[in-house]
């Protein structure tokens, strides 16, 4: 498993948190993903392609970058 860190602008409240993570479960992606609001960053412990991670967290709101 590969960690992968994405800066993810724009979220700032408890909210944007749960809609990060509820995107990212209903992806299969329910396990190892952390959510950081103070540093604005999504961690994600998979073997998933960042593309697609990066266009989930995006879908759900946040632009995301690979950091």
């Amino acid at each position: 498993m590969m960690k992968l860190v994405f800066s993810a602008p724009g979220m700032s409240c408890g909210h944007c948190k749960a809609r990060v993570e509820k995107a990212l479960a209903a992806a299969g992606f329910k396990d190892g993903v952390q959510v950081n609001l103070d540093d604005k960053t999504v961690t994600v412990e998979s073997n998933g392609s960042a593309e697609k991670l990066a266009a989930i967290i995006t879908d759900a709101g946040y632009p995301a970058t690979l950091i």
